[in-house]
């Protein structure tokens, strides 16, 4: 790399000392050495080379009072930045707008806090490895953030088509290697999340603890077993849904619904690994590059209709062109072959390593009576996110009742359902103040406390107080971060980047605005998937304040009278 504006290199070589150094002692006395260096070079001052001030940056959170936790750590951030020049506003939205600024509006944005949700299928790193990441989800699929990486691509299409679990392990560090170097995100910490229940109306034998996840998972919501006359679980959320779609989610609440409405073929068992669901077999064939599935016998809608193996092919080729949040999972399929009323092959284009769990276990089962009607009548530029199906058909083990918009989401247990669960219905609120919700577990208005964001030892003091809540934790599959908008200036460089997350002190996010209850981030794949998780990556990450502003030089950035500045000859594109 040549040196910033005519530095000599001597300077520069000085520069990669500092960028290189992990003791403070020895970071000062580099600063110090490429300080002289630059004066006996007569290097020139570099505020004459300064380009344009950076804008105002606005970093979108989530509302405090809905997630305090995600707002205090916004909060922080900024003001690690203003340390570095920047003017920082932290903006609290409400989920839905929140997803809209950054989702449906790719271009506007700069900064937002974000949050990747644990979901079963996410126990295979392939979820999140390729679809957060890979060019091909840029325009329209999870890589939001515009992240391209050859290299990236190429060791993500690789791990797919890898069939040796220790093969694939390595490219999977390779992959986490990479995201650490360009520091697309900057991660912030793998929650420990903190559920609750009233163990006086569910038996606690059968509440299921899944990996990565904790008890609030679709084992323990068809398995779960009441007390008593109590058969309502009444649960709640802190986000607001936007969405009820077999072909859309927008938040982590959507899923939930979305995997007790609608069967998959396969499920990710407690075990962490896909098993046949509304499959009665899978069968691979030698080369496997094919699979063959066979249905259940005598599935029904839960309008009565039968399900067919006309509805698994429309279920799998649908989001080819009408679903791009679900496209990325079936594209690797080359041909979907009926073979009888029961029977169908899935021919792939190339082995995949990762299919039975980011396909078959990821992909909704939806009625082709219902749902081919509703896509052919799709304007120009819309596709399947934008329906709003009254009736929500599914054939899964809870049948949709009603949803009160911002209000409740009650759905009725299906006694036609192969796994008919235990309990009544389950009872969805919509309750986004915390306090407003410890209130109503320890009044009884819930009685399984499944979305809490607020300070854990609140919640474990009053389940000793009251005497009849039981409190589970669990590392989160999912991780708490923020995403910078590679498409805009100056998130484009990765230095920038570099340099802004080095800049944030997690363990002081950790403990503030989590009170603990996390472990520090620095990779897509949770610690508690530890055979997938390189261990020590969050070591990997240097960080400080000197560090941040050294990189920033050596990047050609400039501070003058207490702002950031572009390189010279970089103008400002999108003003304050």
């Amino acid at each position: 790399m040549g040196a910033p504006y005519g530095r000599p290199p001597t300077l520069r070589r000085n520069l990669e000392v500092i960028m290189h150094t992990k003791s403070k002692g020895l970071l000062r006395a580099a600063v110090t050495a490429a300080m002289s260096a630059a004066i006996l070079a007569g290097a020139p001052p570099a505020m004459a080379d300064a380009g344009d001030p950076i804008r105002k940056l606005t970093l979108i959170s989530r509302a405090q009072a809905a997630n305090p936790s995600q707002f205090q750590a916004a909060e922080l951030i900024a003001q690690s930045w203003r340390q570095l020049g920047l003017d920082v506003e932290v903006q609290g939205m409400p989920r839905p707008q929140q997803s809209d600024a950054v989702w449906y509006n790719r271009d506007t944005w700069d900064l937002t806090m974000w949050q990747m949700a644990g979901r079963p299928e996410r126990s295979d790193p392939d979820e999140l490895i390729y679809n957060l990441f890979h060019s091909t989800t840029r325009e329209s699929g999870y890589n939001f953030v515009g992240y391209v990486n050859e290299e990236y691509d190429r060791v993500a299409e690789q791990q797919r088509v890898t069939a040796d679990r220790d093969e694939r392990k390595v490219l999977i560090d390779q992959l986490q290697d990479i995201v650490n170097e360009d520091q697309v995100y900057a991660f912030l910490v793998h929650p420990l999340q903190t559920f609750a229940f009233d163990k006086t109306v569910w038996d606690a034998s059968t509440v299921v603890e899944q990996p990565g996840l904790g008890i609030k998972n679709f084992w323990t919501f068809s398995n779960i077993e009441p007390l008593g006359d109590q058969k309502d679980m009444i649960l709640n959320s802190s986000d607001e849904i936007n969405a009820i779609n077999p072909f859309y989610i927008s938040g982590a609440t959507d899923s939930w619904i979305t995997e007790l409405i609608w069967d998959r073929m396969m499920r990710i068992g407690p075990n962490g690994l896909a098993q046949p669901w509304a499959a009665e077999s899978v069968n691979w064939a030698d080369d496997a590059q094919s699979v063959t599935v066979t249905l259940r016998e005598g599935m029904l809608w839960h309008d009565g209709e039968p399900v067919t193996t006309d509805d698994v092919v429309f279920s799998f080729t649908a989001p080819i062109d009408y679903a791009p949040m679900y496209k990325p999972f079936v594209d690797g399929i080359s041909n979907i072959e009926v073979i009888d009323d029961r029977t169908v092959r899935f021919d792939l284009t190339e082995p995949n390593a990762a299919f039975e769990t980011s396909t078959l276990a990821k992909v909704n089962l939806a009625p082709k009576h219902v749902w081919e009607p509703l896509l052919a009548n799709l304007g120009e530029g819309e596709n399947a996110e934008s329906i709003r199906e009254d009736a929500r058909i599914g054939s899964g083990p809870f049948k949709f009742d009603r949803w009160a918009t911002q209000q409740e989401v009650v759905l009725d247990a299906n006694e036609d359902h192969w796994a008919t669960p235990e309990m009544d219905r389950w009872i969805l609120r919509i309750v986004l103040n915390v306090e407003a919700t410890l209130g109503m577990l320890r009044a009884g208005e819930l009685n399984f406390l499944s979305d809490y964001t607020g300070d854990p030892e609140l919640l474990i003091e009053a389940a000793e107080a009251d005497g009849d809540l039981e409190v589970v934790e669990s590392v989160d599959i999912g991780f708490q971060y923020l995403a910078f908008n590679l498409r805009r200036p100056p998130f484009d460089d990765a230095a920038f980047r570099r340099a802004l997350s080095a800049a944030i002190n997690r363990e002081l996010i950790r403990k503030a605005a989590y009170n603990g209850f996390a472990v520090n981030a620095n990779s897509v794949v949770s610690p508690a998937l530890s055979f997938w998780h390189k261990e020590g990556i969050s070591d990997e990450l240097e960080t400080g304040i000197d560090l941040a502003k050294s990189i920033l030089e050596e990047g050609g950035y400039v501070l003058e009278d207490g702002t950031l500045h572009y390189p010279a000859g970089q103008t400002e594109q999108f003003g304050n």
